[in-house]
């Protein structure tokens, strides 16, 4: 890829059938060369690595599939059957009996993602980890010297299996959402380089299902209204969109035209922090839901602790027996990470909502409204319980 591209979107973004061009061309003074870098099935990827012998065979990492466990990810061995991360791994085993599964080892998980990102580091310091196994890179001013970000995702590549042994896959552009779409389509161990003259051939061809911020809901409803793909979408025009979708419309009507103005965004302040667990089984009594809120505000209070974190709004949230969620807030009295308080606020919140008639399958914690004094270490959340 010639990183030094033409500073116009291509014909497809100007003007057809009236729409809004406002906006439409890059800044001569300023084009952005960005880096997605995603691991290829990560987890999963680093359970074999330390084990030679699940080469090849379906792995699952998640809990057991007699277990109330979930899928965290699987070995692309495993994906075949339709395995995807999320699902119950009672239902994995269902779709692939003879698949092996791994209970997950985050601290090993941890460790091997530090590693990879003092590769990162190496290249700029414009680095945002969006959890343990991917990262935008701002490359367009580099350590290296190196005016091709598409030379500098190959060293990252080569540089990553060196050091870990394991593969990853990178997208390069000129902003973050063709970058990270560039990540997805070739994996795994892919290169996909989006230039501006590229973008229309990529986004009218991707189905709309397969854009990055539009989940199953989304996507479902866009179908029936007959956008199926990037093509589809950008016969839209922009008051239609954000009627449509809200101000994510608005989104929509600026990526499909190649526009994405969010920055590499190096540190991050946390909205909110929280944890929950799921029981091994549905359970009514009282002590025993009681004891399991202590445990997990305990460990919430410890976390915050740790980040040198405080908040003013608690959430609990409870999951019955038939699935059925709630969420309740309330206020602290005043910004805190005391584990007491906490406890004894969402004591009372769940004696107040509580229908004691039915039973909990989860019960779970959250505080937000927060004031982070200390550095926030911006590594994915690890709350899922496996068992």
């Amino acid at each position: 890829m010639n990183d030094r591209i033409a500073t116009v979107l291509p014909p497809c973004f100007q003007a057809k059938k009236g729409l809004d061009t406002k906006g439409s061309k890059i800044s001569i003074a300023y084009m952005r060369k960005i880096i997605h870098i995603d691991m290829d099935a990560y987890y999963a990827a680093v359970e074999i690595r330390e084990n030679p012998a699940f080469r090849g065979k379906p792995l699952i990492v998640g809990g057991s599939p007699n277990s109330r466990g979930v899928v965290s990810t699987c070995s692309y061995e495993a994906r075949v059957y339709g395995i995807r991360s999320g699902m119950a791994s009672s239902q994995a085993w269902k779709l692939c009996p003879s698949a092996l599964f791994v209970y997950p080892n985050f601290a090993l998980y941890k460790e091997v993602s530090a590693q990879i990102r003092e590769i990162f580091f190496s290249y700029t310091d414009f680095v945002e980890p969006m959890s343990l196994d991917e990262a935008y890179l701002d490359v367009t001013e580099n350590k290296v010297g190196e005016a091709f970000a598409t030379h500098i995702a190959k060293e990252i590549k080569n540089e990553i299996l060196a050091k870990t042994r394991l593969t990853c896959s990178a997208g390069v552009s000129y902003n973050k959402f063709l970058a990270k779409i560039g990540s997805e389509l070739n994996k795994p161990n892919g290169l996909c380089v989006i230039p501006p003259q590229r973008a229309q051939e990529v986004l009218f061809a991707l189905p709309i299902e397969k854009f990055h911020g539009i989940g199953k809901v989304t996507a479902a409803k866009m179908k029936k209204l007959g956008i199926h793909n990037g093509f589809d979408l950008f016969q839209w025009e922009m008051k239609d969109l954000y009627k449509t979708f809200g101000k994510y419309g608005l989104f929509y009507y600026n990526v499909i035209r190649g526009i994405d103005d969010r920055q590499v965004i190096t540190e991050h302040d946390p909205k909110s922090i929280s944890n929950e667990n799921t029981f091994a089984t549905d359970i009514d009594d009282v002590n025993e839901i009681l004891a399991e809120l202590r445990r997990i505000t305990t460990k919430l209070a410890s976390r915050m602790d740790y980040k040198n974190i405080q908040g003013q709004n608690l959430n609990l949230k409870i999951k019955y027996d038939n699935f059925e969620i709630i969420t309740r807030s309330t206020n602290l009295p005043y910004q805190t990470k005391d584990a007491d308080l906490i406890f004894a606020t969402a004591e009372r919140l769940f004696f107040a909502h509580w229908d004691h008639k039915r039973k909990i399958r989860l019960i779970g914690v959250g505080v937000n409204k927060l004031d982070c004094d200390g550095e926030w270490n911006n590594e994915q959340m690890m709350l899922r319980l496996f068992g």
